[in-house]
This record gives C-alpha cells, sequence and structure tokens, in this order.
C-alpha cells in the first residue's frame, strides 16, 4: 500500500508540474519534442502524429522533464526556428516556466476543494490534557476544552471546525511568532472564555511533535477507555474490562488517554519492575478500585511500562464540509497559508533559525503516502493536495536548475537587456546541482534518522 500511494502520488505531481510547462509552450508555440513522466528506460511510449511530441513513462518515476525544441540543445532547422523556446520573448519564456509551479498550486486548490465539498471526517476541536509547563497548561487548559474560535493577536476571531484546524493556528502561530486568541467552552460549560496564548514564546526551530509538546497540544481529546486487553498482560491479570473508564491512578485524576498512557510508560526504571498501581475504573457506572502491575519493557533502548491493553476510545468525530463557492474558498486561502508557511520554514533554514530537521525525503514521503492512503481517499487527497503545495513552492525558490533559478535569469536579463551568457549559466546550474544534492542528502540523512529513532 505504501510503495503503491507513493508511486500514485509522485506520478500524479509530476505529470501536473510538466502537463503546466507543455500546456504553456503550445500556447506560446513552441515545439515540444518530448513529455516525460519518468527517467530511465521507458515503459510505455507514444508519438503524436499531429504534434510529433513524444510522450513517455520512465521506469523510474522520481521526476520528469518536457524537452522543447532549443537551438542552445541542437541544429533547428530555419523553417522551425520561430517555434523554438529560445526565439520566444521574454514574456513568453518566464511564463513558460512559471507554468509548472503555477499547475501545482492549482492542483491543490482543485484537492483541497473537492474535499470541501465531499467532506471530511475529523476529531472534533476538543484538546487533551496539555503537558506541564507548556503554553496551553500555563493559560489555564486542564483538557477537555472545546476551542469554538481563534484570531491572531489583533485581528478578528474566526469559527474553529476541527482539532486540526485548532493545530494548524496553532503551527501559524508558533514558526510566524505570533500570539493566538483562543475562545473556549471549559469543560462543556456554557459559559465561554478567551485567553491569548504566548505562542511567540514557542521554540518552532523544528516543527514537528517537539513544537507542540511545548504548545501543549498533542491530540485532540480521547476518553480514558479500555479498548481492548491483550491475553496475559498486566491489564488482564488485574481483571480490566473492555468499557472500563479510567478515574484515577494512585493519587492523580485522570483527564484524557495520552495522559493515562503517558504515566503508564513513566512507570518504567532502569533495572526495576515498576510499582503496583492503585486504579479507580467507572465499570457500568459503578466505582471500582484495582491494582494494576505495569510490565517493564524497552522501547527503542528506553525502559517504559505497558500493561497490554489499548488505553483510549476514540476521539468525537465531526464531518466538515462547504458548498461550492465556500469550499472554492476555502481552498484558495489554505493553499496560500501553506504556501507562505512553507517559505517562511525554508527561509528560516537559509538563515539558521530553522532546523534542517524539518526536510523530509522520499522514505518519510512514502511512509505520508501510505497512512494517509489507509486512512480513506479525502486524506489521501488532503496529502496530495500538501505535497502539491510544496512541490510548487520549492520549484519557485530563486535556485539554478529549478524553475524559480530560470526566472532568475530572465529577471537579470529584463534588467540588464541582456540574457546571462552561456558560461555562467553552466556555472551556475553546477552550482544548483551541488546545491540540490546535498539538500537530498540531508533529507534521505533525517528518513533514515528517524526510521531507527
Amino acid at each position: 500500500m505504501t510503495l503503491l500511494a507513493f508511486i500514485i502520488a509522485i506520478v500524479v505531481l509530476v505529470a501536473v508540474h510538466e502537463l503546466g510547462h507543455f500546456t504553456a509552450a503550445r500556447i506560446c508555440g513552441v515545439k515540444v519534442l518530448r513529455f516525460s513522466v519518468g527517467f530511465g528506460p521507458k515503459l510505455w511510449g507514444w508519438t503524436s502524429a499531429r504534434t510529433g511530441t513524444e510522450f513517455l513513462v520512465g521506469v523510474l518515476p522520481l521526476g520528469g522533464y518536457v524537452k522543447m525544441l532549443d537551438e542552445r540543445e541542437g541544429p533547428v532547422e530555419l523553417q522551425d526556428r520561430m517555434h523554438a523556446f529560445n526565439t520566444q520573448t521574454l514574456r513568453s519564456r518566464a511564463a513558460i516556466v512559471l507554468a509548472g509551479p503555477v499547475a501545482n498550486l492549482l492542483l491543490a486548490i482543485a484537492l483541497y476543494s473537492c474535499v470541501n465539498w465531499a467532506g471530511i471526517d475529523m476529531a472534533q476541536a476538543v484538546i487533551g490534557k496539555p503537558p506541564p509547563d507548556s503554553v496551553l497548561a500555563s493559560s489555564g487548559f486542564s483538557g477537555g476544552e472545546r476551542i469554538q474560535r481563534v484570531g491572531f493577536e489583533g485581528d478578528d476571531l474566526v469559527d474553529v471546525t476541527s482539532f486540526e484546524d485548532f493545530r494548524w493556528w496553532l503551527a501559524r502561530g508558533a514558526i510566524e511568532s505570533r500570539n493566538l486568541q483562543v475562545e473556549f467552552n471549559p469543560n462543556q460549560r456554557q459559559s465561554l472564555q478567551t485567553v491569548l496564548l504566548q505562542l511567540s514564546s514557542v521554540d518552532a526551530s523544528t516543527a514537528d511533535a517537539k513544537m507542540f509538546q511545548s504548545i501543549g497540544v498533542m491530540g485532540p481529546f480521547s476518553q480514558a477507555r479500555i479498548g481492548s486487553v491483550l491475553p496475559n498482560g498486566a491489564a488482564e491479570k488485574a481483571q480490566l474490562q473492555v468499557g472500563d473508564v479510567v478515574l484515577r491512578v494512585d493519587a492523580v485524576d485522570i483527564v484524557d488517554s495520552m495522559q493515562l498512557y503517558a504515566l503508564i510508560r513513566a512507570s518504567g526504571k532502569v533495572g526495576q519492575q515498576p510499582e503496583q498501581q492503585s486504579w479507580v475504573v467507572d465499570r457500568n457506572g459503578k466505582r471500582l478500585d484495582i491494582f494494576v502491575s505495569p510490565k517493564l519493557e524497552q522501547d527503542k533502548g528506553q525502559p517504559v511500562g505497558r500493561i497490554g491493553a489499548l488505553v483510549a476510545a476514540p476521539p468525537a468525530m465531526v464531518t466538515v464540509r462547504y458548498g461550492f463557492f465556500d469550499g472554492i474558498g476555502k481552498a484558495i486561502s489554505r493553499t496560500w497559508e501553506t504556501s507562505a508557511l512553507t517559505l517562511r520554514v525554508m527561509g528560516q533554514m537559509v538563515v539558521g533559525k530553522a532546523s534542517l530537521d524539518n526536510v523530509s525525503g522520499p522514505i518519510a514521503i512514502a511512509g505520508y503516502a501510505g497512512k494517509s492512503a489507509a486512512m480513506g481517499l479525502t486524506q489521501f487527497l488532503v496529502f496530495l493536495a500538501l505535497m502539491s503545495v510544496s512541490l510548487g513552492v520549492l520549484n519557485l525558490l530563486p535556485l539554478p536548475i529549478l524553475d524559480g533559478g530560470h526566472l532568475m535569469y530572465y529577471l537579470w536579463e529584463a534588467l540588464s537587456g541582456k540574457p546571462v551568457s552561456q558560461p555562467w549559466t553552466e556555472r551556475l546550474q553546477k552550482f544548483g546541482l551541488v546545491i540540490l544534492l546535498m539538500m537530498m542528502s540531508v533529507a534521505v540523512v533525517n528518513d533514515v534518522t528517524r526510521l531507527l529513532q
């Protein structure tokens, strides 16, 4: 499933990107010699009798290209010179280059729109118990609060549709160093409260689980209810049953499953078995005292406690759906916000304010593709939209060998009145290739490191 989802994602994203170049070239009157998705030996090929364009699918799906008629790459017949890329106006050449990234951004808008119209099931915006010393805990959140509306400091508040929507606002605030106003319903009561989350103080150098942990939001609210009991485990020996709701462990009141999970894991200590825990559970309306003795196990080299049971109930869900025009508007807004956030993170990595650990490679992308596909079509479409935005933005970077690098050449040509010389173009392309290979190396190292952790 993972490999298939990854191949489908890459082929779709690359095909749309190259289709953007291809379409713009045809509109501008440039002859396209080859349209290829993938590299290496040919899997499938077809040549158009009308245009002479060769369409190819290569064995390796990690890329693609559109080869156009160009005097710089070979001799061109006099009658075809007007159809060569290099003879086009500066505006036409820039449009052809820009069309690839634009196609990816338009694809993201289309995918987000489809998801918005079809609807997607998401966890309700009810937060779990925040870790101690987190921003949410310091602001008075204890878990179980329903988030109603949010807005950056000084802006109007807008409705929050789901837990993921709330996480998105938190991520934007942390990365952009903007404080967030949050209107919430404390513990499901009717009276609303508003607080200002000091997200500008959060270390957002790594936009990952550590950042969300420091903010205090690790997952949606999930009741601490026993979902399954494994044979011969500590839970079975303690006679815990499916459906039991855990209310207290020793002297600690249990708010949600994440808190309970953390307490169980923290009971494991090096060189000794976890101490017996006194649990209070609710079983069909009756309170019972149960003694549970977690077992010491190793998790990635660290001692943890385990009881052999699932201790989480599924979070409450809500279907998020929009009408036709609202769906398109939300899609455009999400694509714009994601693009801006991606550029900001990339810029912070360049100046050293963000860690290179944020860079992901094909291994991580394949994993995300497989997980999203397993969750259903709508989640896979959301993943495709996010990757399409990333590909579009990445290609707009002013790095030689990328589309953004070629646009910089054209900017120089517009300002100086003459194109970048061929020797300098070759030097810059080599430089760009080195930088790109370095980025790929960092991405692969990060992927392997995450697998080994």
